[in-house]
């Protein structure tokens, strides 16, 4: 069974960076960003922010399968903006980023070639600004069971250094727990073996166990 990828890098918290180009000055603002209705309310900010800022151009990328991602040029010529800034992005090699960049103009006009420059190297200085973090997709597994199991269940669950995400205790115990994805199909063996009392030749992800519940919620 192929592994599969669940981790990914982004930015830990918005961060800045400024480029200045014959009087116009480019400020790129780098935000966290995993769902896309997060950029009206970056874009607001900015706006209420930077009144007088000609264009507030952007480009984000969310998800890890390379097909969320949008650009925009805000009124600059078409692929002057968006493109190099989303550039600058997929080359950090990050997802689950926005960056918008701001323009004051500053009366000297660049040309097609200063204006992708200036919107690179902006957005680069945005992300050489900010803390890199990896993050990781988890699955969430509950587990329903009686409370005179829940000393065995939460000791197994201990011993796998299993993540708990929320619990319940009283005549009937629910417990939520996160696996990596990556590591989801051997964890569930693990578990199940250990709350058997079996060795994991004799387990599979099938294998029921009779006082403990255990449905797959989500990634």
């Amino acid at each position: 069974m192929s592994l599969a990828i669940d981790s990914f890098l982004t930015i830990n918290a918005p961060s800045e960076g400024e480029y200045k180009e014959k009087g116009s000055k480019f400020l790129a603002y780098a935000y966290p960003m995993s769902n896309e209705s997060d950029l009206e309310n970056f874009i607001s900010t900015l706006k209420d922010t930077h009144p007088k800022a000609r264009h507030h151009c952007y480009a984000y990328k969310i998800g890890m399968d390379n097909n969320r991602f949008r650009t925009n040029d805000d009124g600059e010529p078409s692929g002057t903006a968006g493109k190099p800034i989303l550039g600058q992005i997929q080359s950090f090699r990050l997802t689950n980023v926005c960056i918008i960049a701001i323009r004051y103009f500053g009366g000297t006009k660049l040309g097609a070639s200063g204006l992708i420059h200036a919107y690179k190297e902006a957005a680069r200085y945005s992300l050489e600004n900010a803390e890199l973090v990896e993050k990781f997709l988890f699955v969430t597994y509950h587990l329903e069971f009686g409370y005179e199991d829940m000393g065995h269940i939460l000791n197994v669950i201990k011993d796998l250094d299993i993540e708990i995400s929320e619990k319940v205790f009283d005549a009937n115990c629910e417990v939520k727990i996160q696996l990596r994805l990556s590591e989801e199909y051997t964890t569930m063996l693990q578990l199940k073996a250990r709350l058997l009392y079996k060795s994991l030749e004799e387990v599979n992800y099938e294998t029921v166990i009779p006082f403990c519940k255990v449905n797959k919620l989500s990634k």
